[in-house]
């Protein structure tokens, strides 16, 4: 790898493209060629996540108006590219689209914590949207996620938007737009004027994901999948972007993030070296944010212990500062505390979820957050029990550089009614590389075939997971196979029920 210095530069400097960090991002994406089949191998992991929670998301409101703006779009679609739950071609940006939002509606696919946060699998479906409608192959495919993977992982790993309050969404653009210029294997002039457009179209504010979370948690990543196919569009076109985008006086770094004075360092793979970015990614277990994740696997082992949720007087979670401030009691968000909360924010609130993985043992994708269940007393008085703090070494467990050492859990401390106190730590999920249960190819189709049945038959389940395997072989004219057949009458009556908007 090669470290890159990244910082402000005035006007007056004329940095040369070449210098400028888009130019390297989009050169990787560019230059990437015969995959590892270990990279490989997790990339059609990726796709089965990818569509499993987004079958699971098809009868979701948002969802179904992605879906339905997408339809709207349809006589623009040749060759066009498919939509999930539905036999219309749309064209390859609404695809993205509706795909994107539906991914990511139930906060149950892949993720990367480093300096900043990330769902790489959001990148997904615009290279499959853009694979779809200009005929491209598996491998075609293939190589364009790995790509967008390497770039999204070295922007995560190097630059912070959360310190600024800045969505990470912004990140999540310039990396599919490189997948997008990996897919096609354009000019490194074109996919660097991409990237430029699409990270200054898709800057935004966290609000998305403070105080009252709404639905627009799930259509963010969505709009970025989008901007960056029409920035391709454009740049294709021969059109030009702000340039240099990071590193210009009034740009990116300078008015964004740590402002004229920033300095970064961008790791990022020399020429020839094996892309493998997307193995230092994980998925997720339970449909829940990630720091989540162990505290469902955590609450299942403390119940072993604690008895009764009754017999709880209070519990106290240790963890990291991200764990605290954006999903704990340090947020400061009452909503984090409110049994009408919906289901956006409620997956953003560690003591719910602690609460209730610590009753039930179990998480359920929609159980878990149906009204009833969160209103149910008892849960609401245990809910309000439990606190987190942030501890300076679980901060530092979570920014540990080696992989192998990152923790994203924390330790509960658990003062029984007759003064017993209990105490139980886990680093990472079960599910993580690291942890006592790393996800596997079985356990990718498993969780493919649980979430998606009622909705796709036994036999469409194995057609798909046949044709998952088969990625890399797969001819343009079988990308189809990649949206399983759904029960679509289903799906068509749900989306009646929705008002009408302007298309």
């Amino acid at each position: 790898m090669i470290e890159y210095r990244v910082r402000v530069h005035p006007s007056a400097d004329r940095l040369p493209r070449e210098e400028q960090l888009a130019w390297r991002l989009a050169a990787v994406a560019t230059a990437t060629e015969e995959l590892e089949p270990d990279s490989a191998g997790m990339a059609v992991n990726r796709v089965i996540d990818n569509a499993a929670v987004a079958v699971a998301a098809l009868l979701h409101r948002p969802v179904a108006v992605a879906r339905a703006q997408a339809h709207a779009q349809a006589h623009h679609a040749a060759p066009g590219a498919r939509v999930f739950g539905s036999l219309t071609r749309v064209s390859p940006e609404w695809a993205a689209w509706a795909n994107a939002t539906a991914v990511r509606e139930l906060d149950f696919h892949d993720t990367y914590l480093a300096a900043d946060y990330a769902h790489p699998g959001d990148n997904i479906p615009p290279l499959l949207a853009a694979a779809q409608h200009t005929g491209r192959t598996g491998a075609d495919l293939l190589r364009a996620v790995v790509a967008a993977y390497e770039v999204h992982v070295a922007l995560v790993k190097s630059m912070s938007l959360h310190t600024h309050r800045i969505d990470h969404v912004a990140h999540l653009g310039a990396a599919t737009a490189c997948g997008i210029g990996a897919l096609l294997r354009l000019p490194t002039e074109t996919v660097y004027q991409a990237v430029q457009q699409t990270v200054h179209t898709t800057t935004a504010t966290r609000q998305s994901r403070k105080g009252g979370i709404s639905s627009w948690k799930a259509f963010a990543p969505a709009f970025a999948g989008k901007a960056a196919i029409e920035a391709v569009d454009r740049a294709m076109r021969g059109e030009k972007s702000p340039s240099p985008i990071y590193e210009g006086e009034d740009g990116f770094l300078a008015w964004m993030l740590d402002g004229p004075r920033s300095d970064y360092r961008v790791p990022l793979p020399e020429d020839g070296e094996p892309r493998r970015a997307i193995l230092d990614t994980y998925t997720k277990e339970h449909a829940a944010e990630y720091q989540a994740q162990a505290v469902i696997d955590l609450a299942r082992r403390l119940r072993e212990r604690t008895g009764p949720p009754a017999a709880v007087r209070s519990i106290v979670l240790h963890t990291s500062h991200h764990t605290h401030h954006v999903i704990g009691s340090g947020s400061g968000d009452p909503q984090k505390y409110d049994p009408k909360a919906g289901r956006e924010t409620l997956d953003h609130s560690a003591p719910y979820v602690l609460a209730v993985a610590l009753e039930d043992g179990t998480w359920h994708h929609e159980r878990s957050y149906a009204p009833e269940r969160a209103t149910r007393p008892e849960t609401v008085a245990l809910w309000r029990r439990i606190s987190t703090v942030e501890d300076p070494e679980w901060t530092r467990r979570y920014h540990d550089p080696d992989p192998e050492r990152r923790a994203f859990g924390g330790r509960a401390v658990v003062t029984l009614e007759d003064g017993t106190v209990i105490e139980e730590e886990l680093a990472v999920a079960d599910a993580h590389p690291a942890g006592a249960r790393p996800f596997d190819r079985p356990a990718y189709g498993r969780k493919f075939r649980t979430l998606t049945e009622g909705l796709v038959t036994p036999a469409a389940q194995d057609r798909f997971l046949d044709a998952a395997d088969n990625l890399a072989e797969l001819r343009a004219t079988d990308l189809d196979e990649l949206f399983p057949a759904v029960d679509t009458p289903a799906v068509r009556e749900y989306d009646e029920t929705l008002p009408k908007g302007l298309f």
